[in-house]
């Protein structure tokens, strides 16, 4: 039998190390996506909706920083993916989208579902190319596979149908392997510099980011050089939470902790591997210094002193023994001893339940915690599962989290969890979903039961009929019994709505051999108090320090413009 263009392609994907596809098969799609499934080495993962197999690709990619691989058929098929490639985009994830194309023949004729792939792609992609001819295909890939890796970023190769069906050159060209990037070291000028600002500042607070991934031991080190109290944003959650003895908690709008007051009340700022968004959470007056590999990143949020370029773990060992090591910890001191008194406030909900109440978003997501396994991924979904995690959910050891925490996506939880499980078959992963996040993409509850994927999902249900006005506007809600549902579609569910079933069901819930779902339904008034309001009380006890220069931006921020009652 002959081999086609997809064939080749395929082999191609194999010999670049690449061990999965995911996608949905259709249109145009159907060539390529019969020569993936045929070939050796190679698992397709038959997802319902192409958004899933690209949230499903990009947490693959973010768990094993190997470069993987998701298909859209041709229109909508390709529309489908942008979400996912979005996330994967933005978090620095290396994915190559193989998408398909109408005939070339009918390209320019507004024909049924074309599309110009290289103009709807742009956004999320540092890659995007077509192939127009069997002889372009096997070079197009292999620079989309190069780039995906090299840049850790979106690639997309589009494929018209008759293209895929001609025959495969005689000797196409391989991908190529792609060498591991040297590390960025910085410059001694800007070493020098960065020294003398920490060796003459007080007090010192580093803020962490997804960038100390592979630093944490060597910033830690510095950190106790310095009696710097060190705060994290929600991606390095599961990088800088255990095992931290200068730990202070999580800034920005799920923070939780001292981290905030840690930030703003501090002379010096370290920002180490992160691109913090929320400026209202830094600090107004302290110098800011800034250490990112990404040179884009540097002083786009807020002014600096100093910025370094170069790797977090390179900067953190040229640095310390440029540090003076006499230095007081009454900064790190005050930043822990309020870090240590929030933390037993925010603990009360989680301590002696009333077992007869309503069961609470925190209870339940400290059990979650408690009981699972030490190396358990999470994949996590915007809105009220995100907060809950963030403040709840402990994750020292070898845990994971994931989340669409760059593009907010509600339904990335359980289309990532079904990429996570893919590639790591043997740890526990579980999906924290929002009763809104599982509604948008329900469907792919079928591909675990399809793909023998043992996920574990976790609804967060606060859709009891309600209407309740937010920003301004009304919020309704359609009670909803996903647990029925889940059972509809062959899978172990459970439903439970209060404190006292709720140990005994989700030791079940883990318990079970196969894909299970535990529909929680929670308290739909539990409401988080972002840091600006519940640390009010403690910020100005440290050193006579408030947020107020930041409060009016964060209530807008959060509620709209309306005023929130202190």
């Amino acid at each position: 039998m002959e081999k086609t263009v997809s064939d080749g392609m395929a082999a191609a994907l194999v010999q670049a190390g690449v061990h999965r596809v995911y996608g949905l098969a259709g249109d145009g799609l159907h060539p390529l996506a019969e020569s993936l499934m045929r070939e050796r080495g190679l698992r397709w993962v038959h997802v319902r909706h192409e958004e899933t197999a690209a949230f499903a690709a990009s947490a693959e990619a973010q768990l094993t920083g190997r470069v993987a691989v998701c298909c859209g058929s041709c229109g909508s098929g390709q529309l489908h993916l942008l979400n996912g490639l979005y996330d994967a985009h933005r978090s620095a994830a290396p994915v190559l989208a193989l998408v398909a194309h109408p005939a070339t023949r009918h390209l320019g004729t507004s024909y049924m579902q074309e599309t110009n792939p290289a103009r709807l792609f742009r956004d999320c992609t540092s890659y995007r190319e077509p192939v127009y001819s069997a002889e372009q295909a096997p070079a197009v890939l292999a620079a989309a596979l190069r780039d995906a890796r090299a840049q850790r970023d979106v690639s997309m190769v589009a494929l018209p149908c008759e293209v895929a069906l001609q025959a495969q050159p005689e000797a196409p060209s391989a991908p190529g392997a792609v060498p591991e990037p040297g590390a960025l070291c910085p410059d001694g000028k800007s070493l020098q510099r960065m020294a003398s600002l920490l060796n003459a500042a007080p007090r010192v607070t580093f803020l962490c980011g997804i960038g100390c991934a592979e630093a944490k031991e060597d910033v830690l080190a510095l950190a106790r050089r310095l009696q710097a109290p060190v705060a994290y944003t929600l991606r390095a959650k599961d990088i800088m939470e255990g095992d931290n003895p200068c730990e202070v908690g999580m800034t920005g709008i799920m923070g939780w902790g001292g981290a905030p007051v840690a930030v703003a009340d501090c002379d010096v700022l370290v920002m180490w591997g992160t691109d913090f968004p929320y400026a209202e959470f830094l600090p107004p007056h302290a110098q800011v210094v800034q250490v990112d590999v990404d040179r884009r990143a540097l002083g786009r949020r807020v002014p600096l002193a100093l910025a370094v370029h170069g790797e977090v773990r390179e900067v953190a060992r040229a640095l310390l023994p440029l540090i003076h090591r006499e230095r007081g910890d009454e900064h790190l001191a005050a930043a822990r001893c309020l870090h240590r008194r929030v933390v037993a406030e925010m603990e009360a909900p989680v301590r002696s339940p009333d077992e007869g109440a309503l069961l609470r978003p925190e209870y339940v997501t400290r059990l979650l915690s408690d009981l699972a396994e030490p190396d358990a991924v999470f994949t996590v979904g915007t809105g009220a599962p995100v907060l809950w995690a963030a403040r709840y959910l402990r994750t020292a050891d070898a845990r994971r989290l994931l989340g669409s925490f760059k593009h907010g996506s509600m339904s990335c939880a359980l289309a990532m969890a079904i990429g996570a499980k893919a590639a790591y078959p043997s740890r526990q992963v579980i999906a924290l979903c929002s009763s809104e996040g599982l509604s948008m993409l329900p469907g792919d509850i079928l591909t675990l039961m399809q793909e023998h994927l043992s996920v574990k999902i976790f609804v967060y249900n606060a859709s009891e009929p309600d209407s309740e006005a937010v920003g301004g506007a009304a919020r309704y809600r359609c009670s909803v019994d996903f647990a029925a549902m889940a059972q509809g579609m062959g899978i172990a569910a459970e439903r439970i709505a209060a404190v006292a079933e709720a140990g005994a069901a989700v030791k079940r819930w883990l318990a079970e051999p196969g894909p299970a779902l535990l529909d929680a339904v929670t308290d739909c008034h539990a409401r988080g108090v972002p840091p600006s309001l519940s640390l009010g009380r403690g910020a100005s006890e440290a050193r006579g320090f408030t947020l107020s220069h930041g409060l009016e931006g964060i209530q807008r921020l959060l509620f709209g413009r309306r005023r929130v009652e202190r």
